[in-house]
């Protein structure tokens, strides 16, 4: 019986564990827009003729939890927002109009309900 009780506990701990990893951002990119909630074209470098930028994320298996989007420049955040996730997929995305003599490596971090990093990624401004 106690062999019978130890893998029981053992199925439902890694059945708890394989959920909580199953949560995530299935994508996330930088876009120049997003028009039918997806994203048009992805982009890693922008030039500074081109102000406005867009970061999308799809995120799988988070609704009831918040998700913010983190905007860091210089080591500064810029910008911050945060989202309820409605659904076991949601797609969501925040812009950004980039001023002069803000050129360099910009990064988004997504953020989970406890603000620790669940995806990051950068792009440069030119």
């Amino acid at each position: 019986m106690q062999k019978f009780t130890t893998a029981l506990v053992l199925f439902f701990t890694m059945a708890m564990a394989s959920s909580a990893w199953s949560a995530s951002v299935s994508r996330g990119q930088f876009t120049t827009d997003v028009i039918d909630r997806e994203p048009v074209d992805m982009i890693d470098t922008l030039s500074s003729d081109n102000r406005q930028l867009k970061y999308f994320t799809e995120l799988s298996d988070l609704q009831g939890q918040t998700v913010t989007h983190q905007w860091v420049y210089n080591g500064n955040v810029m910008f911050e927002k945060s989202f309820e996730v409605g659904g076991p997929r949601w797609r969501v995305w925040t812009s950004k109009t980039l001023q002069p003599g803000q050129s360099g490596t910009w990064t988004v971090h997504t953020l989970d309900a406890e603000r620790t990093q669940i995806m990051t990624q950068s792009f440069e401004y030119q």
